[in-house]
């Protein structure tokens, strides 16, 4: 009688561990789902920009995919800790679950299953909403599909919990195959499109070079101004009464220096050198609704190296005066004296 009673209290008392096992499984989802979505988007737009709304952009531009690594990062330590819940979430219902945690089990089922219908619900309706006012993409019908097939992932996973059918072994384990595929597949393809962590950082880096030369071009011509002559070497820039230290490539140590040669004189005519790793990123860049893009024109653009042609066309109001390749890279500069007149000379008493 005394252990018919104890079976039946243990039947009906609440186990916390396999609350928090549950809220964990939860919390863990959700936050891989919208990882998965949110990154799968971002990277859409990345690769198929919306002319509509993005700008034609030279250069490397380090917020360009913040959100994409935020929702890289999170969906690459959140999604194996769903599945490691869930192993044991489902070794928990193996052993035997009191009435409380089949409460719980059922519970969390439910709340999956409405949240994956949801999800399709409303994607359906922005792909009605969008194709009837005539934006229709392909990447927004990659969208769709891309948000369709998770949340019917999530709903076969969840579905046998509240519904017995047959081949419902089969649904769960095709559903958890399938999502780790398309997991897996999009982190790979995030770093095809964002490039390696190595090429990301060579990139920061050309970048830096940029930054250098121009800080570098602007003290040649603020000394031109000063002393209505260039200067005999980089050297002569430093000035520690203005604070001004000449910039260092950010390899120094691998050889890597920033180049400054006089070509003439009397033209006033001199390069900037430098050698980088990446050639530098163009394209159609999407930063939002309100943006733009340039026109085209044809300009004369040449480097030392170029391996296009020295005539091509080029949006304006771009960074294309900095325009490199990889490997060593002169950019040719002529001080025009009406835009940069020397600075008036001090009237001595």
């Amino acid at each position: 009688m005394e252990t018919q009673q104890n079976l039946e209290a243990s039947k009906s008392k609440l186990n916390v561990g396999y609350f928090f096992l549950s809220l964990g499984v939860l919390v863990s989802l959700i936050t891989s789902v919208t990882a998965f979505l949110n990154l799968a988007f971002e990277i859409l737009n990345q690769k198929f920009p919306d002319i509509l709304n993005g700008a034609y952009q030279y250069g490397y531009n380090s917020y360009q995919f913040d959100s994409a690594r935020n929702f890289l990062a999170m969906l690459i330590i959140m999604f194996p800790a769903f599945l490691i819940l869930a192993y044991f979430w489902k070794k928990k219902e193996r052993a035997g679950l009191s009435d409380h945690d089949q409460t719980i089990r059922k519970w969390l089922s439910y709340i999956v299953i409405f949240l994956s219908i949801l999800i399709a619900v409303i994607d359906l309706i922005v792909l009605v909403r969008y194709f009837v006012s005539g934006e229709i993409t392909v990447r927004f019908i990659l969208k769709v599909l891309i948000a369709i097939a998770a949340a019917k992932t999530v709903l076969y996973y969840f579905l046998p919990e509240v519904w017995s059918f047959k081949l419902q072994k089969l649904f769960r384990t095709v559903a958890i195959y399938f999502g780790i595929v398309m997991v897996l597949a999009l982190i790979i393809w995030s770093f095809v499109v964002m490039g390696s962590p190595f090429k990301q950082r060579e990139l920061q880096l050309d970048d830096r070079r940029v930054q250098d030369l121009q800080s570098i071009q602007y003290q040649v011509i603020n000394y031109w101004q000063q002393k209505e002559q260039l200067p005999a070497d980089l050297k002569t820039l430093t000035n520690p009464i203005s604070n001004y230290s000449l910039p260092v490539d950010p390899e120094y140590n691998l050889g890597k220096v920033y180049e400054y040669n006089i070509k003439d004189k009397n033209k006033l005519t001199f390069e900037l050198c430098a050698t980088f790793s990446q050639p530098m990123p163009k394209g159609v860049v999407e930063y939002g609704k309100g943006g733009g893009v340039y026109p085209m024109v044809v300009r004369d653009v040449t480097t030392s190296n170029a391996s296009e042609p020295a005539m091509y066309p080029y949006p304006s109001g771009t960074n294309d005066s900095w325009d490199h390749g990889s490997g060593r890279t002169c950019f040719e500069r002529t001080i025009d004296k009406d835009l940069y007149p020397p600075y008036p000379k001090v009237l001595k008493n």
